[in-house]
């Protein structure tokens, strides 16, 4: 199990830590209703690089300390250009999009501009009752990069990302839940337990079924692609064991990892 390695002092940042496969990203800056700062949005990519290469990270979980997910982007600790500061969010928001195993945003309270980005780059999105859900550049004046536009119209549809867009108003969890801006929403008190287990039934189901359809989901495949995932099944044994699993009606032992970066 890799060590929690907590923020020193009261500064702002992410603590994450490995328990039973799954690595758990804590966005904390309190005082700001955990704002991501310069420094926490340029850590997260580092963060996933390292996990995306650990076989023993199965699946990854991004909340927020307290009561709060993310309200965003601490405006104080941008410096230079606004396209500058916008790309550090949209690399923060492509990197976990582009993630190659399963991720969650755990959400309570306000999830809110670059927090509604960031959730929204993950595959997943439980929320506890009381959430509130917002996309914010109206407010600001700012064009909305055309990246996280279209990850939005592909999760909840066009009309929806035109109201958040549009208005900047702010929707509860009901809303976010019928919108599909979330999958589940949670009784106060039950996201916690209820995010342990399925993240435990995700480290648990096969890594190469997951990985492969993640790619897919992306997007139309290329052929190579195609190619790519039907030579990894052949010289997989999870198929096998997932069959002989279910024939001797025991829990499968899925074997495969993706190949190590050359």
């Amino acid at each position: 199990m890799e060590p929690l390695e907590p923020a020193a002092g009261p500064q702002p940042g992410l603590e994450h830590d490995i328990t039973g496969g799954v690595a758990t990203v804590v966005i904390r800056n309190p005082a700001k209703r955990n704002a991501m700062t310069a420094g926490m949005w340029r850590e997260l990519p580092v963060l996933l690089d390292r996990w995306a290469a650990d076989p023993a990270v199965r699946a990854v979980v991004l909340t927020g300390a307290g009561d709060t997910f993310c309200a965003g982007a601490d405006i104080a600790t941008l410096t230079g250009t606004d396209e500058d500061s916008k790309g550090l969010a949209v690399a923060a928001e492509d990197a976990l999009a582009a993630f190659p195993k399963p991720t969650l945003a755990a959400i309570r309270g306000y999830c809110v501009g670059g927090g509604c980005q960031l959730a929204a780059a993950c595959d997943l999105r439980f929320a506890e009752e009381g959430s509130r859900f917002g996309v914010t550049p109206a407010r600001l004046g700012v064009v909305y990069s055309p990246s996280s536009t279209r990850r939005l119209v592909e999760l909840v549809g066009p009309a929806t990302t035109k109201y958040l867009l549009f208005s900047a108003e702010l929707i509860d969890s009901e809303r976010a839940l019928r919108t599909g801006l979330v999958d589940e929403v949670l009784p106060a008190g039950a996201l916690d337990g209820r995010v342990a287990e399925f993240t435990s039934v995700l480290a648990s189901r096969s890594a190469l079924t997951q990985a492969a359809a993640k790619e897919f989901a992306a997007g139309p495949a290329a052929a190579d692609r195609v190619a790519h995932w039907a030579e990894q099944a052949r010289g997989s044994d999870d198929e096998a064991e997932g069959v002989a699993a279910f024939l001797q009606r025991r829990p499968p032992r899925f074997s495969w990892a993706p190949p190590a970066p050359r």
